[in-house]
């Protein structure tokens, strides 16, 4: 089966030479892969030229122009209303129409969000979409939902949210029964609360493999496969995980640099310190998915460089390859809307 990926190529910080290079890339790893660039054709063709595209590659390249750009500091009400010939917009329509089996954008996260929402749709069971994304551990990854989509999300919410993330973790990591947690202040069941407490009830009364609460510590450490979360608290762990990667960079450098002894140290060091860097590289982790849509679409970083632009393509390929739309669908049917009442 041929995978067709639409690319908002003009979306992100850097726009057509990331995201057109990224591409191409990404058809050189996967021989049943299409990519869609949207964006200002010109500049897109002007671009796989500079590259030297193979004719093998250029065949499995399409173009799509759209005359305008939704900008990273734009209202998500104004990209909606204002921009249906954005290359965000037209990226999504495709899919929608069936011309793409997913979109990937690096651009304005609110502003895809809504567009996403209004074009494609929520699957019937699903009251709000979570950003779903993978995280670092010492045992290799977690996944972690919502990173930022929802903010006060009720009990209800939060279980719609393990559900979406149980089934995508399942079938993209071949898990058979994903492990879930509930992030809070605490392991203990009287701490947190009373929207978690009230979570941690509906969850344990479903289907779904909930192991109960767990802290921030407990992210890195691979407790679980799915760290299910509010919104407001996800995104919040995400930048800080960014942060820290970024400052244990940065006093590493300081250290090296010391003086002539430390840097030959450093020198000795090159391979170790290689691997190190590229374990907690943030762009190794890109490509957040829009669960809970019937389509879909994976945002970028807005500031991905070509590596990191790469990996969300490569998320888009693989929920794509298993179908995982659909799978969530005959989840949701089967599991969430036989589930006891649930709570608002």
């Amino acid at each position: 089966m041929s995978i067709r990926v639409s690319i908002d190529a003009s979306g992100g910080d850097f726009g057509i030479p990331v995201t057109v290079s990224a591409g191409i890339e990404s058809l050189g790893i996967y021989p049943d892969l299409s990519v869609i660039f949207v964006g200002d054709k010109n500049s897109i063709n002007a671009e796989m030229e500079k590259l030297e595209c193979s004719a093998e590659l250029q065949s499995r390249i399409n173009v799509v122009h759209a005359s305008e750009v939704v900008y990273m500091d734009e209202s998500p009400s104004s990209a909606l209303k204002n921009k249906k010939d954005s290359s965000m917009r037209v990226a999504i329509d495709l899919v929608k129409n069936g011309d793409a089996d997913a979109c990937v954008s690096a651009g304005n996260t609110g502003a895809l969000m809504a567009i996403s929402r209004f074009v494609l749709k929520t699957i019937k069971g699903i009251n709000r979409p979570a950003i779903m994304g993978r995280m670092p551990t010492t045992t290799g990854h977690i996944h972690m939902l919502d990173l930022g989509a929802n903010i006060d999300s009720s009990p209800k919410s939060l279980v719609e949210f393990a559900t979406l993330g149980s089934v995508a973790v399942q079938h993209t990591e071949n898990i058979a029964s994903p492990t879930i947690g509930l992030l809070n202040i605490g392991e203990e069941e009287m701490k947190g609360n009373e929207n978690r407490k009230m979570t941690a009830e509906l969850l344990k009364e479903s289907s779904l493999n909930y192991v109960g609460f767990i802290e921030g510590d407990d992210i890195y450490m691979g407790t679980v496969d799915l760290v299910v979360c509010d919104g407001f608290e996800g995104n919040i762990a995400l930048k800080a995980s960014e942060g820290v990667a970024t400052l244990m960079s940065h006093y590493l450098k300081k250290s090296f640099n010391k003086n002539f002894l430390t840097r030959i140290a450093a020198l000795i060091s090159y391979p170790v310190l290689k691997d190190f860097k590229s374990s907690l590289n943030p762009g190794l982790y890109n490509g957040a998915s829009f669960l809970g849509l019937k389509g879909i679409v994976i945002k970028s970083h807005g500031g991905a460089n070509t590596f990191s632009f790469l990996q969300a393509i490569k998320e888009a390929y693989l929920e794509a390859q298993v179908i995982i739309t659909e799978k969530i669908s005959e989840s949701v049917s089967e599991k969430l809307l036989n589930q006891p009442n649930n709570q608002e």
